[in-house]
């Protein structure tokens, strides 16, 4: 069974950096997508970055939102961390790790980011 384990989160000023890890145990799959959402209260869950990787082929994806403040990338198989820089106040949520092999699809249980203005 597929477990993942989130780290990182907390509390940052805008325009500061933080770093969100995400590592999924229980398999050795190869190929797999591996992502960030975040959340915030009564919304719902949106794309934040996502990486997938196809036996060390790695494509991403970004919101519009995000894109070239943040940063997706994998530092082992199975194992990605989202850079975030020059944080926004509007970057505040629970930030979500995403695994998929598309038949088989695992969320983590969330981190807080809170970006102060």
């Amino acid at each position: 069974q597929v477990q993942l384990m989130e780290s990182g989160g907390g509390l940052v000023q805008a325009g500061g950096s933080l770093r969100l890890s995400c590592a999924a145990s229980g398999t050795d799959t190869e190929t797999y997508v591996m992502g960030w959402y975040r959340q915030l209260p009564g919304k719902q869950r949106e794309l934040v970055a996502s990486l997938t990787d196809d036996w060390g082929d790695v494509s991403t994806i970004y919101a519009g939102s995000v894109k070239g403040r943040f940063t997706i990338a994998r530092d082992a198989p199975r194992l990605v961390h989202l850079q975030m820089n020059r944080t926004k106040p509007e970057d505040t949520a629970v930030y979500f790790c995403l695994f998929t092999t598309g038949h088989n699809t695992v969320w983590g249980q969330g981190t807080q980011v809170t970006v102060s203005s």
